[in-house]
C-alpha cells in the first residue's frame, strides 16, 4: 500500500477494529492529558517574538526591577462602608490579614501596607487609599500567575472574612481566571448548540440516522486530539485561552464537513453498484483525495498567520491546524473503518427514497440542476446583483475601527469585574495596569534628574492619566521607573493616543533629549499599542502569502489561470461582507436588539478586535476553498469528459450543492453557537464566521460561481502555453473501473465487483 487517500481508506477498511482501537486509545490518552494540564498551558497574555519598544520596556524592568512581578502582582482590596484607613480596628483588620497573606506559599514576598508605606513614602502610600479613605489596597505578589493559583489566593482572602469588612482581589492572574472559565462554559454551550443543530442537519441530508452521527464523532475524536496535542505542546510554549474555543468551533465545522463529503461519495458509489468495500475504495480515490487537498489549503492559509510576531495568531492558527489535521486523519483512516464495520447499516433507519440504493445518484432535472441552469440563462442580472449586495456590505469595512472589545462592563458578574470595578471608583482604574516609563543609562545626573522632572510634570498636566506619577530607583541604581496610572478603561483610543504622544512627542523632548540615557514606553496598554502597529504592519504580507498561495495551488489544480483569479476575487467578497457585518452589528449596533431578543447577549463596542479581521481572513479564505476545490473539481471533471462548459456548471453544481449547501447550514450554525458566549472577542469571531460562510453558500457559490462560468465559457480553463509544464494534479482522483459478472446460467446476478487500485498515486 502506498500512503495515499486511496490506499489508507481501503487499507482501515480491511483492518477495521486495529484501526477503531488506537484511536480510542489515542482519544484516552489525549483526553488523560487535557484533563491534567490544559488550563496551566493557557493564558489571555498577548506577547511578541520580536522586540517592540513596551517589550525592551519589560526587558529592563525584569532585570532591573525584578522579572515577572508585575503579571504576577494582585490587589487585595479591603473597604468599609463606616470606618476609614485611620480608624484602629481598620488598620488592625488589614495587619491581620498581611500575616495571613504572609505565611501562604502561594505569596512569593511578604506584602506591604498602605501603613507600612506611610511611614517611608507618603506620596507612594496616597496611591494605596482611596480619597475616601474607606478602601486600601494590599499589592501582593504572587508565586505565579496561574489559573489555579489565583483562585486558591481568593479563597485565602475570602477566608479571612469580618462582617465590618468587605475584601475583594483584582489583577490580572484573577482576570485570567475568570476568562478561563467563561471561555470554557461558552465553549461547551457552543459545542452543545452545533452538535445538536448538526445532528438534525444531517439527518435531513442523509435521511438516515446512523449515517448522519458518523460525522459527529469524527468531529469529537479530532477536538480531544487536537486538545491532547495543546497540552503537550503547551509544556514548551503557552497558548492563548481562545485556542480551546477555536478548536471546538473549527473542528466541529470541518471535522463534520469532512466526513460529510466521504459517506455522501460512500452512499453515492454504492448506488452506482460498487460493494462496501469497493464503495470505500472508490470514494477513496476520489472524495477523500479532495478532502485531503482541501485540509491542505486550509492548513496552509492558517500558516499565513505565523508570519505575524504575536503568540495569540500563533496560538489560534496553531489549534484552528492542529484540529483540521486531527479531522482530515480521522477522515482518511477512523472513518472507513467504522463504515465497512457498518456496511449499508449506515442507511439505517431510512427516512426517505433517497437513502435507498435504488435511488439515483445523478439528482438530474433535480432543483439544483433547474437552479443552475435559471442562472446561467441570466448571468449578467444574478452576477451584477451578487457582487452589489456583497460590495455594498463589504463597503463597511472602510469603516472598522481595530482595537479591544472587550469592556469590563460588559463581562459576566464575576469576582473580577467587581473588584476591577471598585478600582476604577476608588482608584482612578490605574493602578493595576499603569503606563510605565524606565529610564536606563547615567540617571544620577544633573541632566537626567532634570529631564525626569519635566516629564513628571508634562504627565501629570495630561488629562489622560491622574496627577500622582509615582517613581522607582532600581537597587543599583542605574535606572528609574515612572508608573502613570491612566484614567478609566486603559484599552480605549484615548489611552492609546496617549502612549503614541508619550512616545513621539513628550519622553523625546524631555529625557529622552538628555544624552546617555535611554527610555521606553512600556506597560499593557503600550503591549496592546503595539500589538495594533503589528498587526497593520504585517496584514499586507499575510495576505500576499495567502493570495499568492492560493493561486498557485489551484492554478496547479484546474490548470487554468482564469479559475484561480475568479475564486480569489470572489472569496474576497466573501470575506468583506462578513467584515462589513461586523462593523455594522458591533461597532455601529445595528440590529443589535433583534439579536439579543432571539437570545444573544451582543454588545455595542467603539472597535472591532484588532486581531480578528486578519484572523477572520486567513481562516476564511480556507474554509472558502474547501467549498471552492469541490465544486469546481466536480465541473473540471465534466468539462474533461463533455468539454461542454455550460453543462459541465449545471452536472457541477447539481451533484455538490446539496452536500455543499447542508455542510455550509452545519458551519452556520455551529459558528452561530459560539457567538452565543459571553465574551465579545468570540461573539464578534463566531458572527462573521456564520455571515461569511452563510454568503459564500449562497450568493457565492449559487449564484455568482455559474454566473461567472458560463460568462467566461471555455476561457474558464484557460492556461498559458508557456505554464504548460505545470504538473496534473487531479484532485477527485478517478474512480474505480466497475466490472458486472455476467448472470449465471439461471439468469440471476451473482455480483458486482470492482478492480482495485490500491496504488493509485497522489497524481
Amino acid at each position: 500500500m502506498k500512503l495515499n487517500p486511496e490506499g489508507l481508506a481501503r487499507a482501515s477498511s480491511r483492518r477495521p477494529w486495529r484501526v477503531i482501537i488506537a484511536w480510542i486509545a489515542l482519544a484516552i490518552v489525549a483526553g488523560a492529558f487535557v484533563s491534567a494540564g490544559l488550563a496551566n498551558v493557557l493564558t489571555t497574555d498577548i506577547a511578541f517574538t520580536n522586540k517592540p519598544e513596551s517589550i525592551q520596556a519589560q526587558d529592563v524592568i525584569d532585570e532591573k526591577f525584578g522579572g515577572g512581578q508585575q503579571e504576577n502582582t494582585e490587589y487585595v482590596i479591603v473597604l468599609s462602608q463606616s470606618t476609614t484607613v485611620d480608624d484602629p480596628a481598620f488598620q488592625t483588620f488589614v495587619t491581620d490579614l498581611q500575616g495571613v497573606l504572609a505565611g501562604s506559599d502561594l505569596v512569593a514576598s511578604p506584602p506591604a501596607t498602605y501603613y507600612d508605606v506611610a511611614q517611608q513614602d507618603p506620596d507612594q502610600a496616597a496611591g494605596l487609599v482611596s480619597q475616601s479613605k474607606q478602601a486600601t489596597l494590599i499589592p501582593v505578589v504572587l508565586v505565579d500567575h496561574e489559573a489555579a493559583t489565583a483562585d486558591d489566593f481568593r479563597d485565602l482572602v475570602d477566608a479571612h472574612a469580618d462582617p465590618a469588612f468587605t475584601t475583594q482581589v483584582a489583577g490580572q492572574a484573577s482576570l485570567n481566571a475568570d476568562f478561563s472559565r467563561i471561555a470554557e462554559e461558552d465553549a461547551r454551550k457552543g459545542e452543545g448548540i452545533g452538535i445538536g443543530v448538526a445532528l438534525i442537519v444531517l439527518i435531513i441530508v442523509f435521511a438516515a440516522v446512523v449515517a448522519a452521527l458518523l460525522p459527529i464523532m469524527m468531529a469529537i475524536f479530532a477536538i480531544v486530539v487536537a486538545l491532547g496535542l495543546v497540552t503537550l505542546i503547551g509544556q514548551i510554549v503557552e497558548f492563548n485561552l481562545f485556542v480551546t474555543n477555536m478548536i471546538s468551533m473549527i473542528g466541529l465545522a470541518v471535522g463534520i464537513d469532512y466526513s460529510l463529503f466521504i459517506v455522501s461519495r460512500v452512499r453515492e458509489e454504492r448506488k452506482k453498484g460498487f460493494d462496501k468495500l469497493g464503495a470505500i475504495g472508490a470514494a477513496g480515490a476520489t472524495a477523500n483525495r479532495a478532502v485531503f487537498f482541501s485540509g491542505m489549503t486550509v492548513v496552509l492559509a492558517l500558516l499565513g498567520m505565523f508570519i505575524i510576531p504575536t503568540t495569540i495568531f500563533r496560538s489560534l492558527a496553531a489549534g484552528a491546524i492542529l484540529v483540521t489535521i486531527a479531522a482530515l486523519a480521522a477522515s482518511m483512516t477512523l472513518l472507513p473503518a467504522l463504515l465497512a464495520l457498518l456496511g449499508d447499516r449506515i442507511n439505517w433507519p431510512r427516512l426517505a427514497k433517497r437513502a435507498q440504493l435504488d435511488s439515483p445518484a445523478d439528482p438530474k432535472g433535480g432543483i439544483w440542476d433547474r437552479l443552475a441552469r435559471g442562472v446561467m440563462a441570466r448571468p449578467w442580472a444574478f452576477l451584477i446583483t451578487g457582487v452589489v449586495v456583497l460590495g455594498f456590505l463589504g463597503s463597511f469595512y472602510f469603516q472598522l475601527n481595530k482595537g479591544s472589545s472587550t469592556d469590563i462592563n460588559q463581562l459576566p458578574d464575576v469576582p473580577s469585574k467587581t473588584a476591577f470595578l471598585t478600582l476604577q471608583r476608588e482608584f482612578a482604574g490605574g493602578l493595576a495596569d499603569p503606563v510605565l516609563i524606565v529610564v536606563t543609562g547615567d540617571v544620577q545626573s544633573a541632566q537626567a534628574r532634570s529631564g525626569i522632572d519635566e516629564l513628571k510634570q508634562q504627565i501629570q498636566a495630561d488629562p489622560s492619566f491622574s496627577p500622582q506619577v509615582q517613581e522607582a530607583p532600581s537597587k543599583d541604581g542605574s535606572a528609574i521607573q515612572l508608573s502613570a496610572a491612566l484614567k478609566g478603561t486603559t484599552d480605549n483610543a484615548v489611552a492609546f493616543q496617549a502612549i503614541e504622544d508619550l512616545r513621539n512627542r513628550v519622553v523625546p523632548q524631555t529625557i529622552g533629549a538628555v544624552p546617555g540615557v535611554q527610555a521606553y514606553v512600556g506597560g499593557n496598554s503600550a503591549i496592546f499599542d503595539d500589538f495594533l502597529q503589528q498587526t497593520d504592519q504585517y496584514q499586507w504580507i499575510v495576505l500576499a502569502f495567502v493570495l499568492g498561495l492560493s493561486f498557485i495551488l489551484l492554478t496547479v489544480v484546474f490548470r487554468s489561470i482564469i479559475v484561480p483569479i475568479k475564486a480569489i476575487l470572489l472569496n474576497l467578497l466573501s470575506v468583506a461582507a462578513a467584515y462589513g457585518a461586523i462593523t455594522l452589528v458591533f461597532q455601529k449596533g445595528v440590529g443589535i436588539g433583534f439579536f439579543n431578543a432571539i437570545g444573544f447577549n451582543f454588545h455595542q463596542s467603539p472597535a472591532v478586535e484588532a486581531w480578528l479581521p486578519l484572523f477572520l481572513f486567513s481562516v476564511l479564505f480556507g474554509l472558502s476553498m474547501d467549498y471552492e476545490v469541490f465544486l469546481l473539481s466536480r465541473i473540471r471533471e465534466e468539462y474533461d469528459k463533455t468539454h461542454d462548459n455550460t453543462e459541465a456548471v449545471a452536472y457541477g453544481l447539481r451533484t455538490t450543492a446539496g452536500i455543499i449547501t447542508g455542510a455550509a447550514i452545519i458551519m452556520v450554525c455551529v459558528f452561530t453557537g459560539f457567538a452565543s458566549g459571553r465574551l465579545g472577542p468570540l461573539q464578534q469571531m463566531g458572527f462573521g464566521l456564520a455571515v461569511a460562510v452563510f454568503m459564500d453558500a449562497t450568493i457565492v457559490r449559487v449564484l455568482l460561481v455559474p454566473a461567472s462560468m458560463r460568462l467566461l465559457g471555455d476561457w474558464n480553463w484557460y492556461l498559458p502555453r508557456w505554464l504548460e509544464w505545470l504538473p496534473k494534479v487531479n484532485v477527485e482522483g478517478r474512480e474505480p473501473e466497475r466490472v458486472q459478472v455476467i448472470p449465471d446460467g439461471n439468469g440471476e446476478v451473482i455480483s458486482a465487483i470492482q478492480r482495485e487500485h490500491d496504488d493509485v498515486p497522489l497524481d
